[in-house]
């Protein structure tokens, strides 16, 4: 038997560009995404088997060129190790270096300059085969006649736009929604990883503020009781 080695012929990474050099316009474009990576850090912090992506490109054999990468706000892959060999960092992401694995879950964020997010890159996405595709669009949704928040899921080939929010992946174990939360002290708007119940999932500086809110409510009880909290 001869075995062959079916992506001989394409590019290492180290052969390929890290990213496609296109600067953000706007902030939340990498915080967002980082802020989800932060996130699973935290939910999947026993788990090496998975890897998120910011403004990373990924090289992948089903579009015109191998050596032309699309380049997501961020991305979901399971099954695959977070980090390479070594403990190395990836310089990019190349499917063919990945076993193959094609990322589960993609976001892109629209933003005062159009970028495709609802024809171009969609079709990349459909034919790449990614499963779920998130477009976040809370400036611009009326210029582009969208909505804010749109969630497409791969059916027989062929994306079609899910209508419930927040959605629950089955395939990740997590579902993503909007909702308000406190990032820097500042409350705002994000999208967060929720659990099967639909609570969110909170971050380090939300979970050490509820530890503060939960202690001072308890001492404030031990006093109406004529506790002293400091002696408890």
């Amino acid at each position: 038997m001869v075995i062959t080695n079916r992506h001989a012929d394409l590019p290492t990474s180290n052969e390929l560009p890290c990213s496609d050099d296109i600067p953000v316009d706007n902030e939340d474009q990498n915080f967002l995404p980082n802020y989800l990576l932060f996130l699973l850090g935290l939910i999947w912090n026993t788990r090496s088997d998975w890897y998120f992506g910011v403004d990373m490109g990924i090289y992948h054999t089903t579009g015109v060129n191998v050596r032309v990468p699309v380049v997501p706000d961020g991305f979901l892959s399971l099954g695959v190790p977070r980090r390479k060999p070594g403990n190395k960092s990836r310089k990019s992401y190349v499917v063919w270096e990945e076993a193959d694995t094609i990322p589960i879950w993609v976001l892109e964020i629209v933003s005062w300059t159009p970028g495709g997010e609802y024809d171009d890159k969609l079709a990349i996405y459909q034919k790449l085969g990614v499963l779920y595709y998130l477009i976040y669009n809370p400036e611009y949704w009326q210029r582009d006649r969208h909505q804010p928040f749109e969630l497409y899921k791969l059916v027989n080939s062929q994306y079609q736009l899910q209508l419930s929010e927040p959605y629950w992946m089955p395939e990740i174990g997590l579902a993503i929604g909007r909702s308000q939360g406190i990032v820097g002290g500042i409350e705002r708007e994000v999208y967060s990883w929720l659990d099967p119940h639909a609570n969110r999932l909170l971050s380090a500086e939300e979970q050490a503020q509820q530890s503060q809110q939960q202690a001072q409510r308890l001492a404030e009880q031990l006093k109406k009781l004529g506790v002293d909290p400091d002696t408890v």
